[in-house]
């Protein structure tokens, strides 16, 4: 039988055979993996703006590296296509391009990140805290990414963070999981504004649930389950780090729940039981959030160096069974002003009383801070050996939707909208139950 034309043979296969340059006119393509291309950087490297890249379930043993904006890097089946690290490789996706969404996937057993978007990067990569020890940021020379998305995303057992957003604005990270992060789960850092939201996640057995270092201005953490770490939530100043102090964030409508969790990694500082720790931020708003049986603190006001805790509101938050409800731990070399409670349905707060003497609208006086001491803290169990998470729920039509780069975002909030939330709220998805 005579050969089928080369052309013919494409258009019969149906699987990404090009009889020639796609035209510039042409719209979004899908990609697939293994299908149209062996690996997932090889379809990353030959995506143009604005295509999908489509993984079938599989163990993809690669770091990939999106410099292509507009992308979208979507798993068929979220809990089936898997990056692994192997407890070798670094980063599971590092994202320096703008635009990018990943969605739908599965990392874990990376050494440093399970994903890490950032505009700090070279050649090689990307070059946030923990890719090569410690590389203070020059906003100048490393403009940040404008614009990302990551969603339906799991990230397990990794060395530093889950889901890193580094040098980054204009973002959302949603309906994602993390346990097993040997810093955080998922982290903010470096941008201001940051115009960012974290929104609808799960994070347990993590050394921090979510952190946001030196993480200003329309930074909002709003709806997630914080439950089962070390440290449920911390948002800090850090010299070490762009853009001191850490200002104008929300963290608003989350169960922040029982966190002193043994089976997590342990952490540098040796944190521990605290519910939610602001470390020298400035006009934090913590609002309507359920607070709940965190033996160290439920809520604690701190200093960081000579950065004092400015202003900062509590109002709404309902805590119970916590070791003290709120702590004031301002130290005497900055003391701190302006902070201020209001409408908290609470129990004890260290110094006592200060429900009243620090009550909204704030003064600019304020009670001494006390020494918090907290829990003993357990030894910790090594990254790669943390409990291995449930299954995480689709993105829904995964296979099929068309794909949406990650622009105009986050869009907007309604913290009004966010009340004090139920228990379970997320909890269907957690393996910590208590």
């Amino acid at each position: 039988m005579r050969a089928l034309p080369v052309v013919l043979l494409c258009v019969l296969a149906a699987a990404g055979c090009a009889s020639g340059p796609r035209p510039d006119t042409a719209g979004p393509a899908t990609i697939r993996v293994p299908q149209d291309a062996p690996t997932v950087q090889q379809a990353v490297d030959s995506a143009r703006p604005g295509d999908l890249v489509l993984v079938s379930p599989g163990v993809y043993h690669e770091s990939v590296r999106v410099t292509v904006p507009d992308l979208v890097l979507r798993g068929t089946d979220r809990n089936r296509v898997v990056f692994d690290g192997e407890v070798r490789r670094p980063n599971g996706i590092v994202v320096t391009a703008p635009g990018v969404a990943v969605e739908n996937l599965t990392v874990r057993n990376h050494t440093l990140n399970g994903v890490l978007v950032t505009g700090m990067a070279d050649e090689s990569g990307g070059l946030a805290r923990g890719s090569d020890g410690y590389t203070r940021l020059n906003p100048a020379e490393f403009p940040p990414v404008q614009g990302f998305r990551v969603s339906y995303v799991t990230a397990s057992n990794n060395g530093l963070y889950g889901v890193y957003a580094f040098d980054s604005q204009h973002g959302l990270i949603e309906h994602s999981y993390a346990s097993g992060s040997a810093d955080s789960g998922f982290y903010v850092g470096q941008c201001s504004p940051c115009d960012i939201v974290v929104r609808g996640n799960v994070a347990e057995r993590n050394a921090v649930g979510y952190e946001g270092t030196n993480a200003s201005g329309r930074m909002a953490v709003v709806g997630n389950r914080f439950a089962g770490n070390r440290v449920g939530v911390s948002t800090n100043s850090d010299y070490q780090e762009a853009f001191v102090p850490q200002r104008d964030a929300a963290i608003v409508g989350n169960v922040v729940a029982s966190n002193a969790e043994p089976g997590s990694p342990a952490q540098a500082d040796g944190g521990f039981g605290v519910g939610i720790g602001i470390a020298g931020g400035t006009r934090n708003l913590v609002a309507r959030n359920l607070v709940t049986g965190n033996p160290g603190a439920g809520i604690a006001l701190a200093s960081a160096e000579d950065l004092a805790p400015l202003d900062n509101q509590l109002v709404g938050n309902v805590l119970s069974a916590n070791g003290v409800d709120v702590a004031y731990a301002a130290s005497d070399r900055a003391p701190g002003s302006g902070n201020c409670l209001q409408d908290n349905v609470l129990t004890s707060t260290a110094p006592a009383g200060i429900a009243g003497t620090m009550a909204c609208p704030s003064h600019p006086a304020t009670a001494a801070g006390v020494r918090l001491t907290l829990p003993p803290a357990p030894r910790g169990v090594p990254f790669p050996d943390v409990t291995a998470p449930p299954a995480q729920p689709d993105l829904p039509d995964a296979a099929t939707a068309p794909p949406r780069p990650a622009r105009d975002l986050p869009g907007p909030v309604d913290l009004a909208g966010y009340g004090v939330p139920e228990p379970a709220l997320l909890a269907e998805y957690a393996g910590v139950k208590r």
